[in-house]
């Protein structure tokens, strides 16, 4: 089993089965499953019973102990490896929090519908109610939902991202770069414009590179051929389908591509040129009519301290400047 050094959590909140990765030159074909959550990222302190099962029973992104929340947070998944650091980081600053962070990183998309919900959400066979105390995305998604209502202004900005493409270790397709994505022989895993924020920013990218013919190639023509797959939650989705073979690349946020290096997963990071790129600002505020609106606005002036930016920092995140 391949295992992330300290960040055991790399998954898909849905059961996967055993699965092999291709053989390469020289090396045998070795049966793997991705590094599921070990508990390094539950911030949770009294556990009771511990029943995870990793090819079955796993909540990946679900984080926390609801029983005493005194902070609910939702968090789009594009940075879901750096919340347990920052976790541990604040309630060091609050102890009388410790415990008590209660947070989920599925996609911005549908924590909105989560949201809508009522905080009701339903995973397999269990449901139950989280109600957020804030919301975190990109600056353009967080200003919407204060126009409709659904946030309370004004947002905080507190960190930048940029797109690179990811691919299997060896980059067996060779993919130089976003005009390679339409190539039809390429099998691609692309986020899904109607659940993730991100497909924004990559369809512009993919503008830069290609026009509006590398847009249609990737998102269009090879989607109907089967050979661009979206995913639901590309910060758990993408890489473990390049580990699968499922796909041989796909455009993520560099801080992603960052951390599988970090963990040794078996992935390789191609660089796109800043002309090509896109930026991602990331922002958050309060919910309207939130439960615990203190602890969210303390939470909030953390991710604008020191600390917090020296987190982000270690997977390629930048500071956000005006």
């Amino acid at each position: 089993m391949i295992r992330a050094q300290g960040f055991t959590h790399l998954g898909i909140a849905f059961a996967l089965t055993l699965c092999a990765v291709p053989s390469r030159a020289a090396e045998p074909s070795v049966a793997w499953l991705p590094p599921w959550q070990g508990g390094a990222n539950n911030p949770a302190i009294d556990r009771g019973l511990d029943f995870t099962v990793k090819e079955a029973d796993n909540l990946a992104d679900f984080h926390g102990d609801l029983t005493n929340a005194g902070l609910i947070l939702y968090v789009g998944g594009n940075y879901f490896f750096a919340m347990a650091p920052l976790v541990v980081a604040f309630e060091a600053k609050h102890p009388e929090l410790k415990g008590r962070v209660y947070y989920e990183t599925i996609p911005p998309g549908l924590l909105v519908r989560q949201m809508r919900a009522g905080g009701r959400i339903t995973v397999g066979n269990m449901t139950w109610t989280a109600k957020p105390d804030a919301y975190f995305s990109g600056l353009r998604a967080v200003n919407r939902l204060i126009d409709d209502g659904d946030l309370v202004g004004p947002p905080t900005v507190y960190a930048t991202n940029q797109l690179a493409i990811m691919v299997p270790k060896g980059n067996p397709a060779g993919v130089k770069g976003l005009a390679d994505l339409g190539r039809p022989d390429i099998r691609l895993a692309m986020p899904h414009p109607d659940y993730e924020g991100v497909a924004r920013q990559i369809k512009a990218a993919l503008a830069k590179a290609g026009g509006d013919a590398l847009v249609t190639a990737v998102y269009e023509t090879k989607v109907a051929g089967g050979s661009t797959h979206l995913t639901r939650m590309h910060h758990r989705q993408t890489p473990v389908w390049l580990m699968q073979g499922k796909a041989e690349a796909g455009v993520t946020w560099r801080s992603e591509t960052l951390f599988q290096e970090q963990a040794g997963l078996p992935t390789e990071r191609i660089d796109i040129p800043a002309d090509l790129n896109a930026t991602g600002i990331y922002a958050g505020a309060v919910v309207r009519g939130a439960a615990h609106p203190t602890e969210a606005k303390l939470w909030l002036e953390f991710l604008l301290s020191d600390e917090a930016r020296s987190i982000f920092a270690r997977y390629g995140f930048g500071a956000y400047r005006p």
